[in-house]
């Protein structure tokens, strides 16, 4: 479903993430704002592609 450098926010909010490794149900995201990239593990099913309304993300 998710692919390495998809566009990723968790379901309930939060800041955008990239995905740069996936095994199975397991994502590792990045923050598009963490200038070193630390690595965040979340699960496939709580996150959804991220799209923007109007000039913002959807937070």
């Amino acid at each position: 479903m998710f692919k390495v450098d998809d566009f990723v926010q968790s379901k309930t909010g939060g800041p955008k993430m990239q995905v740069t490794r996936v095994e199975g149900e397991l994502l590792w995201c990045a923050r598009i704002d963490d200038p070193i990239k630390r690595e965040i593990e979340v699960r496939a099913d709580s996150v959804n592609l991220y799209h923007e309304e109007g000039d913002f993300g959807v937070c």
